[in-house]
């Protein structure tokens, strides 16, 4: 299992890409560059998609992709897994990790740079600082039983710095739960859209004018949420202008499970769900 980084081709790290010129078959994620596939697998490496989006669109099955990991290292093959940013990151490792032990699987996980390191750096937002913040959390807040109520207090009284992964649909609840509970006014919300690629654009906004600036605007996946003092040195600090692109950098999930030969490009049809 690798992790690919976030976006920039050129974060992915070096072990990865020795893998990837290794390997037999790859099973990439939606959130992995194409250009890191076209440069670092092997001419004659199978690549396989096996995507995800949440809440919309087609996402290959869990269970799909632990069959074919199983399926791939059984034929003797060497299987890179290859996931967006870092592999523990709200990823589906365990499950994973799960079948690879169960089937006596030799394996190694390979961290990558995940989406809040880079987001943040990309759009000039140290995540801690003195004097700002001395703490992260990593969250997500897909749907609404994740948070309790008496989490959402804690984190509007906290001095950490928020990243909410997977969230850009529900942020609108975000703001709305973090006001509630009155967090202070001198933290800001950025919203970092394809973050680390050439399509980026950074949306900051006061969480308490946040209806007015940003509650109507629908933001490309994938996009993180950065929440906290520290948004604000992005205003100092930002070295990448927004493109103010509305291009997918990362294409929508088909409803084919595909697997491509790059010797020769050749799309073979591996099943459909």
């Amino acid at each position: 299992m690798a992790g690919a980084g976030p976006g920039d081709p050129e974060l992915i790290t070096v072990k990865t890409a020795r893998y990837l010129q290794k390997a037999d078959v790859v099973l990439t994620d939606r959130l992995v560059s194409e250009k890191i596939l076209q440069e670092y697998v092997k001419p004659d490496a199978e690549v396989v998609y096996v995507g995800k989006q949440c809440r919309r669109g087609v996402s290959t099955p869990q269970a799909t992709i632990n069959d074919l990991i199983v399926q791939y290292a059984l034929e003797g093959k060497l299987v890179v897994r290859l996931k967006g940013g870092d592999v523990s990151i709200f990823s589906n490792i365990l499950d994973e990790l799960e079948v690879i032990v169960a089937n006596n699987l030799p394996y190694e996980i390979v961290p990558g740079v995940t989406a809040a390191l880079g987001a943040a750096a990309y759009a000039g937002i140290p995540l801690t600082a003195r004097g700002y913040s001395t703490a992260v959390r990593l969250l997500t807040y897909y749907k609404s039983d994740v948070v309790t109520d008496e989490y959402w207090k804690e984190l509007a009284e906290t001095e950490d710095t928020l990243v909410f992964y997977m969230s850009s649909e529900t942020l609108d609840t975000v703001v709305t739960k973090l006001t509630e509970n009155n967090i202070s006014a001198d933290k800001l919300v950025a919203v970092v859209e394809q973050a680390t690629t050439p399509f980026q654009n950074v949306h900051i906004s006061s969480l308490y004018e946040y209806d007015e600036q940003l509650r109507a605007k629908r933001f490309i996946s994938p996009s993180l949420v950065i929440i906290g003092k520290v948004v604000g040195l992005s205003q100092d600090f930002s070295w990448i202008a927004n493109s103010d692109s509305n291009e997918y950098y990362f294409k929508p999930v088909t409803n084919q499970l595909t697997t491509i030969n790059n010797s020769n490009n050749a799309i073979i049809n591996a099943g459909r769900f």
